[in-house]
């Protein structure tokens, strides 16, 4: 399982997973960029297949996706439930922090 890039503000594959988790990044954060492969890594675990989805934005190419969800600082990531925000996190978050947070939030 890999992280789906969202484009165009396009939610459609996001609002139909039962859960998933929403990574709202930006080319110049560079908190951003140092927790990307985390969230790669993270989406490749195969305890964690079919528990969860994930999904990434960049914020400077999706403006109505960070104004729909109210991301004012990034990176931001947003575990989601049919579509609603259930959890959220903002800033940087160490490999077995993020963890802990998306396993108790599936």
């Amino acid at each position: 399982m890999a992280v789906k890039a969202i484009t165009n503000s396009d939610t459609t594959e996001l609002d139909a997973a039962k859960v998933a988790l929403l990574d709202v990044w930006a080319t110049w954060c560079g908190p951003c960029k140092a927790i990307s492969p985390v969230v790669e890594e993270l989406s490749e675990s195969p305890d964690l297949a079919g528990k969860i989805e994930f999904f990434k934005a960049d914020a400077d190419e999706n403006p109505e996706l960070a104004k729909k969800f109210r991301v004012m600082s990034i990176p931001n990531l947003m575990i989601l439930r049919e579509g609603k925000v259930v959890s959220r996190q903002v800033g940087f978050q160490d490999a077995e922090s993020l963890r802990a947070w998306v396993e108790s939030n599936i």
